[in-house]
């Protein structure tokens, strides 16, 4: 008897909090018209910020397109600190009708630009700043590089765990091949892979898709 009452509170707990969980999930996401929506610098209509939220600062700094959904557990900053009065605005914008995918990181110091109708796996990672080494008397955190500006074209789709480095620009209509590290320029129209990453395939008119 008692491990079948055991067994009955275990369902109705579980039910109680996968309901609570979708409860927060419809109330606690940031949309436009609230006062979290509110501290961007643009928050279109219709997009959305699903809940949970992982580290969100500069607000004024990030600029969001309309019908935009950005995945929950997801990083987005402008600056190295919250507070900081940054040099170039938007620091970070996101076009309209884009996907970011669960658990990403968009981390931005000087300008990172997504464009329209891009779309993105979970865990991706896209950032114009890094560390330097060279000093190897320097703790690298405290090497930093110059910061690069970052693009990304309309219509592209990055896969899972893809990594944008600074000064990385990707053309339009490009599919990057998951876990892949962008370093570098990649055409328009193109698919490439790997790390740092390669075209392995372009579209010629006339021709159709061809392999590089």
């Amino acid at each position: 008897m008692r491990h079948r009452a055991r067994a009955v509170a275990y369902r109705v707990g579980g039910e109680w909090i996968r309901r609570t969980w979708d409860w927060l999930g419809r109330v606690a996401a940031i949309g436009p018209n609230d006062r979290s929506g509110q501290r961007f610098g643009r928050f279109g209509a219709g997009s959305i910020i699903c809940f949970p939220q992982n580290t969100i600062f500069n607000e004024r700094y990030i600029h969001i397109g309309s019908g935009t959904m950005i995945g929950p557990h997801t990083t987005l900053s402008a600056g190295m600190m919250p507070g900081q009065q940054c040099l170039t605005d938007p620091v970070v914008r996101i076009g309209d009708r884009c996907l970011i995918g669960k658990g990403s990181g968009i981390v931005g110091h000087f300008s990172i630009d997504i464009g329209d109708d891009v779309w993105t796996g979970h865990h991706v990672y896209i950032t114009d700043q890094n560390h330097g080494y060279e000093d190897v008397n320097l703790p690298i955190s405290q090497q930093t590089q110059p910061e690069r500006a970052v693009s990304i074209g309309n219509g592209s789709w990055l896969g899972y765990g893809t990594v944008v480095l600074p000064g990385a620009t990707i053309g339009e209509h490009v599919t990057i091949g998951a876990n892949s590290v962008v370093t570098g320029d990649i055409p328009s129209y193109s698919v490439a892979v790997g790390a740092p990453a390669k075209v392995i395939r372009r579209y010629v008119a006339g021709e159709g898709w061809v392999k590089v």
